[in-house]
């Protein structure tokens, strides 16, 4: 396989994320290191669509290249959420082809998650040289994606905040993160913020056993408390599912572009759920009364709050491991397509070897392991069910380690 690439084309698509601007970078570098012209296609697919009508692209040279900083989240090149193949224009890939002749682009560096990679699939089926840098921060990808130790690093600083206020006024707080249908961030976050209960989308939530953990934490650290202040802290996946299966949404059927159902309202129904369920018991008016905050009519069972962050986890900066892994799979995208590969996603970069795998392989959604979960209930973290039995499983590593970075 020879070298084709004279210029190519940058495009960043789908949800931002931190690291994006660390693949940008070092696909610009790399780029320029082998002699190859990296330009921006901006707004994502619709830019790409768009490609002909454009006068100019920007160029990214060693100037331009200085103001993308790596450590900043989001990217320079712009998103949006098109699915090409959704265009009701029956001549859309011709009208892309001609705007990637217009600007003499021979390939396409693409980062982004699974619907994005949908869409790798299908220009690469079409003739337009491309590859994909895995992007998500949901982490639902076969490999790892950037973005995901960002958006978990926020996710878990910002439910060790929360818990202030939680002591301050004895609430039960409910965070609910993104993640769509799978609870990688809520997962990891929630545990390294040492989140009393994470609920995920591969669990149906039982409310029982939800409430019954509730319930043991919050009171005893109350009562325990020489000044009757404690929290109890819950990480909800946006995707979680009710004890119908079905998943919340306060969206009714609303789509996006790629037809994925709008997911919003887990925190409120959990908190309604369980305030339900407080109203009932006779225990928690107990409680309340021997704790002294009981007050008839206007404070009878405790507060709970829900808090979306929302795209707080998406900004601002990027973690350390983000920005290295951005870098090595920018720069390995680059390399693929002058090394005529396309239609292929980037792994990783260990010891120099790159690799990669088929797009449509990358793309198959990865759930949280279920055995993962178990280990952690040991741990008395609730997640949403009666806890499994943990068997360990104990095996020798032989040979090397392995990591992404």
């Amino acid at each position: 396989m020879g070298k084709k690439m004279k210029n190519i084309g940058i495009i960043t698509s789908g949800g931002d994320c931190g690291g994006l601007n660390a693949v940008v970078r070092g696909a610009a570098k790399t780029a320029m290191q082998r002699g190859i012209g990296a330009y921006i296609v901006p707004n994502g697919y619709a830019g790409l669509y768009n490609l002909v009508d454009f006068d100019r692209l920007v160029f990214l040279d060693e100037e331009r290249t200085d103001h993308v900083n790596s450590a900043f989240a989001g990217s320079d090149a712009g998103h949006s959420r098109v699915k090409i193949s959704k265009i009701p224009d029956p001549d859309k890939y011709n009208r892309i082809l001609l705007g990637l002749r217009k600007f003499n682009l021979d390939g396409l560096l693409i980062s982004g998650g699974d619907d994005t990679g949908s869409v790798v699939v299908d220009l690469a089926e079409h003739g337009i040289p491309c590859v994909h840098a895995p992007k998500t921060m949901d982490l639902d990808l076969q490999t790892y994606s950037v973005g995901g130790d960002s958006a978990i690093n926020k996710i878990a600083r910002i439910v060790e905040d929360l818990k202030t206020t939680g002591k301050t006024h004895n609430r039960i707080m409910i965070v609910e993160v993104f993640g769509r249908y799978a609870g990688h961030t809520a997962f990891r976050g929630g545990i390294a913020a040492d989140a009393d209960c994470i609920l995920i989308p591969e669990i149906v939530a039982d409310f029982d056993a939800i409430y019954k953990h509730l319930k043991h934490y919050y009171i005893r650290r109350i009562l325990n408390s020489d000044v009757h202040s404690g929290t109890y802290v819950m990480v909800v996946a946006e995707g979680v599912k009710g004890e119908d299966g079905k998943y919340f949404s306060d969206s009714g059927d609303s789509t996006d572009s790629f037809g994925h159902v709008r997911l919003a309202g887990a925190g409120r129904y959990i908190r309604t759920r369980l305030e339900a369920m407080m109203r009932e018991d006779p225990q928690i008016h107990q409680f309340m009364k021997v704790s002294g905050m009981y007050v008839p009519g206007v404070f009878e069972i405790p507060e709970i709050r829900e808090v979306i962050p929302g795209h707080i986890v998406r900004s601002g900066s990027t973690s350390s491991y983000d920005v290295n892994f951005g870098k090595q799979i920018g720069a390995s995208a680059v390399i693929l397509l002058d090394e005529g590969i396309s239609g292929v996603t980037v792994v990783e970069v260990y010891k120099g070897r790159i690799r990669y795998m088929p797009t449509a392989d990358a793309i198959v959604p990865r759930p949280v392991s279920l055995e993962d979960v178990t280990f952690y209930e040991q741990m008395d973290i609730c997640f949403g069910r009666t806890p499994q039995h943990y068997e360990p499983v104990i095996e020798e590593q032989k040979g090397e380690v392995e990591r992404f970075l």
